[in-house]
């Protein structure tokens, strides 16, 4: 990322008096003009040309098009962005910012401090919010509510990080697919590794609650099996559906919801009914499952991408065998998942399930996610707005509106043309701040 503040020949701000010209433009006066090259609408799926944003405390006000000769002169801060193309900040709705790792030592998670792996989580948050990513929901660590922790001390201004909705741990059956398998006897791994772990609607409800009073924002569910958990596999269901239920019940008796980690269809369809609002992975989804998400409105958060990581990295790096077969049976059929998908006009949201991967590589889905059926704009739309809608957070984030956070990204090139220019970001700004 070319940092903004290095970026003279292109990017400046310039701090100036207050003038009366800014208030010819609005009743308030902003404190903020960004110009730029090209905005991206994601809401109405059109790009302007030579656009203004106006910012007032961190918010957008309002955007149209520049007043002539608009400059420093008038503002409290002028951002020229007008070498580049405007979009609202990123959002990815499958990352782990606040764990350790995929690596090839299954037992790392446990040899990594709750302290170390805090640490790792402000690295992780750095790099992703470096990369685009304003907004992320981290769906689960192995170290309960680390990332709680992450979230807490992001919004305090401790760490530089993206805004982040987290679900605490996962909710999954003894030696289901949240658990660290074969490393010790799971019942002898730390009570912190296992917050979520419960058989049966009473326990289910319990951990949930427990989860909730930790300050947890949603619930994360463990439909099926896992690709990258020692001993289950992806296509077996897990949390059965009435299990599934009571914690959806709890999930909204507390104003919130639950996703499922998904990849087999028995697992997806029970997931659906349950009522949860979002499958994550979707790998092995049949037609049926298919028909369902579309009929019940339910997003699919598909992470096309690292299927190609883990077979290439994870061979060379010697990951096991097992995690090798598992992901070689479900990467070509997730991918074909996601095409019906696309062209049955399902809900589909961006995930990458980032941490099986290295944090700020987030943006080299949308390759994947074009190449596989969508277009452009569908892809951007799947990480801006559609991802907003899938966390109830429309109304603050994931479009460049009146009165949402002034999370904004500039890009060189048009990434209706060329998508893969999302993967070099050259400035971000998050809440009318910029990132360095």
């Amino acid at each position: 990322m070319v940092l903004l503040l290095r970026a003279a020949a292109c990017i400046f701000i310039t701090v100036v008096g207050v003038a009366t010209a800014a208030q010819a433009r609005t009743e308030i006066l902003p404190d903020m003009i960004v110009k730029t090259g090209k905005l991206v609408d994601v809401e109405t799926g059109t790009v302007h040309d030579n656009q203004c944003i106006w910012l007032d405390n961190g918010r957008i006000y309002s955007w149209g098009d520049c007043p002539e000769n608009v400059g420093p002169a008038g503002v409290n801060t002028f951002v020229d962005w007008s070498a580049y193309t405007v979009l609202p900040g990123l959002i990815d709705l499958h990352t782990h910012l606040a764990d350790a790792g995929q690596s090839a030592d299954i037992a790392a998670p446990i040899k990594t401090s709750p302290q170390l792996t805090a640490l790792h989580g402000a690295n992780n948050a750095l790099a992703t919010l470096r990369a685009g990513f304003t907004t992320v929901r981290d769906v689960g660590t192995y170290r309960g509510l680390t990332d709680v922790a992450l979230r807490d001390a992001i919004n305090q201004g401790l760490v530089q990080g993206p805004r982040m909705s987290v679900a605490g741990a996962y909710l999954t059956h003894p030696g289901g697919g949240g658990e660290l398998n074969g490393v010790v006897p799971n019942e002898q791994l730390p009570a912190d590794m296992r917050l979520g772990v419960a058989i049966g609607e009473k326990e289910v409800a319990a951990k949930a609650t427990a989860l909730f009073e930790g300050k947890v924002d949603f619930l994360k569910l463990m439909a099926t099996g896992a690709v990258l958990a020692i001993g289950t596999e992806p296509g077996a269901p897990e949390l059965t559906e009435t299990e599934m239920r009571a914690a959806v019940d709890l999930a909204k008796a507390r104003g919130s919801y639950a996703t499922a980690h998904a990849h087999g269809a028995e697992g997806i369809k029970a997931a659906i009914r349950a009522g949860v609002r979002s499958i994550e992975h979707a790998s092995l989804i049949d037609d049926e499952a298919l028909q369902l998400a579309k009929d019940k409105g339910v997003w699919l958060v598909m992470d096309i991408y690292n299927g190609d990581y883990i077979d290439d990295v994870g061979t060379r790096e010697g990951w096991p065998e097992e995690y090798l077969r598992k992901n070689r049976e479900t990467t070509d059929v997730q991918r074909a998942g996601f095409a019906k998908a696309v062209k049955m006009g399902v809900k589909l949201a961006y995930g990458t399930d980032s941490g099986v991967y290295p944090h700020g590589g987030n943006a080299k889905q949308f390759a994947y996610m074009v190449k596989y059926g969508m277009t452009p704009m569908q892809a951007i739309q799947s990480a801006t707005i559609e991802a907003a809608k899938v966390m109830r957070k429309e109304d603050q984030i994931g479009s460049i509106a009146t009165g949402k956070f002034a999370d904004l990204i500039a890009v060189k090139g048009d990434p209706l043309s060329d998508i893969r220019v999302l993967e070099k970001v050259e400035a971000v700004m998050k809440g009318g701040q910029l990132v360095d």
